[in-house]
C-alpha cells in the first residue's frame, strides 16, 4: 500500500493535518507504532466529525481522543500552532528522516542509517545513488510523480485498461482494484489489484505463471514500465497510461501492486484490501462475537473450545456478511 494517505477533507483540517504529521513523526523517527496508531485513529475520527471543533473538551468526547491529544487541540486552537511540531520541524534529524521515508523503498531504519551517513536531502540521496538498491533507485527516480495523488478519472481509465487486458491473457482471470478507490475516493495513492484464477486454489501448488503472464502482458503493451519486485504471488512496480490522441494530458508514472490470491480465499482478500482499517477491525470483532474468526484469507467457525474449524466456502463478499449476520455494506459505505 502507498505511503501517502488520502488528505483529510473536513471542517477540522488544521487539526487532522497536525495529527497526521505527528503520527508520521512517531512512526518514522521514534518507531513508536502505538503512538502512530493513536494519532491516526484520532485524525480519522475528527475528519468525520460534522462540526467545527471549538475546544479540546469537545474533541475528548470523540472515540480515540484522549486528554493529551485534547491538550494539543486546545493549544492549536488558541495559538494556531503546536510547540511540539515546531520543534520537530526545526529538528534536522526528524525532518530529514521524514523526507527520506517518503521515497518508496526507504523505511525508517534505512532513512536513519542514511541520515547518520550525512544524507539529509534528495540531492544528497542522488549523490549516493549507486549505494541504493533497485527499489530505492526507482523511488528516487519517480519521487515527484509518486508524491502526486491519482485522480479518480485516471484510476477509472486504468481499471478499464487492466480488466480488459486480463481477458486478453485469459478470459477466466478475475481482477479487482481495491483500496480507497473501491470505496469511492476522489483520489488514490497507488493502484492495488487483487488477481485470481480458477486454476489456483489454496489446495493447489503455487502458480507464479498466472501472475507473471499478466505482468509480462502489461509490460508488452507499455503499461508496466518498471519492476520493483516480482515474487510468486506479488508484483510491485510502476505503470503509466499511454497518452491517446483525444487526451490532452500526459500521464504520470504511478505505483502499482498486483497480488495473486487463491480463488477460495479471493473474496476474503477483496474485503480486507478494500478496507477501511477501522471497518475491517469492526467486522472482525463482530465475527468473533458471532463465533467466527475472520482474516484476509478465510472465515472459519470457532468451536466450543475456541479452536477454529475448516474455512467456510466463500463465493462473494456477501457470503462473509451473511455468515456473521452483518448487514451488507457497499464498498462506498466502508470508510469507518
Amino acid at each position: 500500500m502507498s505511503k501517502r494517505k488520502a488528505p483529510q477533507e473536513s471542517l477540522n483540517e488544521g487539526i487532522t493535518d497536525f495529527l497526521v504529521e505527528l503520527a508520521n513523526y512517531e512512526k518514522n523517527v521514534n518507531r513508536a507504532i502505538h503512538k502512530y496508531n493513536a494519532y491516526r485513529k484520532a485524525a480519522s475520527t475528527i475528519a468525520k466529525y460534522p462540526h467545527k471543533i471549538r475546544s479540546g473538551e469537545e474533541a475528548k468526547k470523540l472515540d480515540g481522543v484522549g486528554a493529551k491529544i485534547a491538550e494539543k487541540i486546545d493549544e492549536f486552537l488558541q495559538t494556531g500552532k503546536l510547540r511540539k511540531l515546531e520543534k520537530i520541524r526545526n529538528d534536522d534529524t526528524s525532518s530529514s528522516i521524514n523526507l527520506l521515508t517518503r521515497v518508496t523503498g526507504i523505511g525508517p531504519a534505512a532513512a536513519r542509517k542514511f541520515f547518520e551517513e550525512g544524507v539529509k536531502t534528495l540531492e544528497d540521496l542522488k549523490k549516493i545513488e549507486h549505494k541504493l538498491n533497485h527499489h530505492q533507485q526507482i523511488g528516487l527516480k519517480y519521487f515527484e510523480e509518486f508524491e502526486k495523488r491519482i485522480p479518480r478519472t485516471e484510476m477509472e481509465k486504468m481499471e478499464v485498461l487492466i480488466i480488459g487486458e486480463l481477458k486478453e491473457v485469459d478470459t477466466e482471470y478475475i481482477g479487482t482494484i481495491c483500496g480507497s478507490y473501491r470505496r469511492g475516493a476522489a483520489s488514490s495513492g497507488d493502484i492495488d489489484i487483487l488477481l485470481t484464477h480458477p486454476h489456483y486454489t489454496s489446495q493447489t501448488e503455487k502458480q507464479p505463471k498466472l501472475l507473471h503472464a499478466v505482468v509480462d502482458h502489461l509490460e508488452s503493451i507499455g503499461f508496466v514500465t518498471d519492476t520493483l519486485s516480482k515474487g510468486d504471488t506479488k508484483f510491485m512496480g510502476v505503470c503509466q497510461l499511454q497518452q491517446s490522441d483525444e487526451d490532452e494530458e500526459e500521464y504520470l508514472h504511478r505505483r502499482i501492486d498486483i497480488r495473486l490470491i487463491p480463488k477460495d480465499q479471493y473474496y476474503c482478500g477483496v474485503l480486507y484490501f478494500t478496507g477501511s482499517d477501522i471497518f475491517n477491525k469492526n467486522m472482525r470483532t463482530h465475527a468473533l462475537e458471532k463465533g467466527f474468526t475472520l482474516n484476509e484469507y478465510t472465515i472459519r467457525p470457532l468451536g466450543v473450545t475456541g479452536v477454529a474449524g475448516e474455512p467456510l466456502l466463500v463465493d462473494s463478499e456477501r457470503d462473509i456478511f451473511d455468515y456473521i449476520q452483518y448487514k451488507y455494506r457497499e464498498p462506498k459505505d466502508r470508510s469507518e
